[in-house]
């Protein structure tokens, strides 16, 4: 089976300050060698936002470029401080790199101005009270599940009735997935050996609110937990805000959870 070639339009060009020339401007003496350096090291930014911790040698399969090629790109996001890595153990051989992100490369994927989103936050709170404010999230929330109940409705001439439950719950889990990536969060469904799913988000595109208002990360849950029902199991089990990579949702029957 051939390795999928990574995509990286999600990621922002990162501006080096510790050189004169920012990576993400596009200037005559740019050669298309180094043009083509800099998609490599977005495909690897990419990779590790979406797969975490990675070896050379499992980064250059995926990319299908030599071993020394991805060491050699990962250096250089190390002098620029997107990456860091921490040596694993293994039985035989060598101790392995697995190359992670830092926080220092989140703003190169979506924020969603998240910036703007939390003054708001602050001031509607500070005008209007707490109250308000969990009254107007609660509306949001609200607004947010039928939209995705709509969206994850069964396809045109299909009755829900036809498939099994856990057919149609991986049918939903993958549309989420989906609606989910469009609104920036990167996210994954991936299927468990036990019969459950992980519903994985990579990226937080509103982190920063999240931060300033918890309620954001408990509408989510709760949004989820309406989605699928009282039949269906689910539950929190990663989370970025408490300092994770991802944020991940285990999703099973409640027969199975």
């Amino acid at each position: 089976m051939q390795p999928t070639e990574a995509k990286a339009s999600n990621i922002k060009k990162p501006v080096n300050k510790s050189r004169s020339i920012p990576l993400c401007r596009r200037e005559p003496y740019f050669s298309e060698e180094m043009e083509e350096k800099q998609k490599a090291k977005d495909r690897i930014l990419y990779l590790l936002k979406m797969q975490g911790g990675q070896s050379a040698t499992e980064l250059a399969e995926q990319l299908q470029v030599s071993p020394m090629a991805v060491r050699q790109h990962l250096q250089a996001l190390l002098a620029d401080g997107l990456v860091s890595y921490q040596e694993q153990r293994r039985p035989i051989g060598r101790p392995v790199k697995l190359w992670q992100l830092t926080p220092a490369s989140t703003p190169l994927f979506p924020d969603t101005h998240q910036d703007l989103m939390v003054d708001f936050l602050k001031n509607f709170e500070t005008l209007f009270g707490k109250d308000a404010l969990e009254r107007v999230l609660a509306e949001r929330t609200h607004h947010q599940i039928q939209s995705y109940q709509q969206q994850v409705s069964a396809a045109p001439g299909e009755e829900e009735s036809e498939v099994s439950q856990e057919t149609r719950l991986g049918q939903i889990v993958t549309k989420l997935a989906q609606i989910r990536s469009e609104e920036g969060y990167m996210a994954e469904a991936i299927f468990q050996s036990d019969g459950s799913w992980l519903l994985v988000e990579n990226h937080c595109p509103i982190r920063g609110a999240a931060i300033a208002c918890g309620q954001f990360c408990r509408s989510e849950l709760e949004v989820f937990k309406t989605l699928f029902g009282p039949q269906v199991y689910v539950e929190r089990s990663e989370h970025i805000i408490q300092g994770d990579r991802r944020c991940a949702y285990k999703i099973s029957l409640n027969s199975q959870g």
